[in-house]
């Protein structure tokens, strides 16, 4: 991985654990005192549960979409809510987003993560991407992401990728 994603994913490890720390009495993380990194948040679904619960804090989400190969009016689009809302969000202090777009945030992570893993770069991954895929009707993986049906799409083409299973 590159040095920059490898200097992104620092920055994640120390805003989820200040988020952790910040917490109160969580439902699956007793040790408030331990440090999560942004890889073990990403492999314990019940950690991922408590953080979408609680409302991904805006810097944690601006942390993912800069590891991310999606512009800011891809976001808006998977968030539904318009790019003139996100950007008020980062002006007030503290925001955190309701479950259901902490849930999506989440969702386009994992994506992000996988797809790194297969294709190990940015580049490679956003190409992809914006590619027509056969295997998915010929129809853009990135116009599936909107809803969780076409996200378990693509999660599961990355995967067939990966194991060289081609369709």
């Amino acid at each position: 991985m590159s040095s920059s994603i490898l200097g992104i994913e620092s920055k994640l490890d120390k805003e989820i654990t200040s988020f952790f720390k910040s917490l109160g009495e969580g439902l699956f993380l007793k040790d408030k005192k331990k440090s999560i990194t942004y890889r073990q948040l990403m492999e314990n679904k019940l950690l991922m549960i408590e953080v979408i619960r609680m409302g991904i804090p805006f810097k944690v989400y601006e942390l993912i979409k800069s590891l991310s190969p999606f512009e800011e009016a891809d976001w808006a689009s998977f968030l539904d809510v318009s790019t003139k809302t996100l950007q008020r969000y980062k002006t007030e202090s503290n925001h955190r987003f309701k479950s259901s777009h902490s849930e999506k945030i989440m969702e386009m992570a994992e994506v992000t993560q996988i797809g790194l893993d297969v294709f190990g770069s940015i580049e490679k991954l956003r190409s992809w991407l914006h590619t027509p895929s056969f295997a998915l009707g010929n129809v853009k993986p990135v116009e599936l992401l909107k809803d969780s049906y076409g996200k378990e799409l693509v999660l599961t083409e990355l995967v067939r990728i990966n194991h060289g299973i081609l369709v």
